[in-house]
């Protein structure tokens, strides 16, 4: 038989020992819990109507493209340096542009725009787009996807809501020609 002083010893350390393993889990529990609500919780909506500003026209001249950045509009103020998203702008002429996401569409690796030669091009796998967003070469099956832009008081807007995919409408996918069989 255990003397009752030793007893009492022991039922405290399983107490604090449950009290520390409940603190711990709980912890571990609250983040889990929040990911698995998120799609649930979250309100899609949101940032699915906002317009985001590039900048003034003439940060983008005519006939070239440049790189551009925006802050996203779902962000949250811990993203810091994340919730910068970049993207590729082409100045056609005038009012008109190309505002590309710079992800590639094979992958989603960031491409690159070479002036020099006139083509995007990515890293990862060799893909290249035409300055147009077009597929040049490579394994992406499509050219670059586009944002919706608009103009307003000589500012650039993009619809920076929802990345461009090929899940989402506002993406522009590039004709498939039915004179050349596909690439494999």
């Amino acid at each position: 038989m255990t003397p009752p002083n030793e007893s009492s010893r022991r039922g405290a350390l399983v107490k604090i020992g449950m009290l520390v393993n409940g603190v711990v889990g709980a912890i571990l529990g609250v983040p889990i819990v929040r990911y698995l609500l998120s799609p649930v919780t979250h309100d899609r909506s949101a940032g699915s109507e906002s317009w985001v500003s590039l900048g003034p026209l003439g940060q983008f001249p005519e006939g070239q493209t440049r790189l551009a950045t925006y802050r996203s509009p779902t962000a949250n103020p811990s993203d810091g340096e994340t919730a910068k998203i970049p993207c590729w702008v082409r100045r056609i002429h005038g009012d008109k542009f190309q505002v590309f996401a710079i992800n590639c569409a094979h992958l989603g690796c960031p491409v690159r725009w070479f002036p020099q030669s006139g083509l995007f091009m990515c890293p990862c796998h060799g893909g290249a787009y035409y300055s147009d967003g077009s597929r040049a070469s490579g394994p992406p099956e499509r050219g670059l996807f586009e944002y919706r832009y608009t103009v307003e008081q000589g500012n650039l807007l993009v619809h920076a809501g929802q990345m461009p995919t090929t899940g989402v409408p506002v993406a522009r996918l590039t004709k498939i020609s039915l004179d050349k069989p596909p690439c494999v």
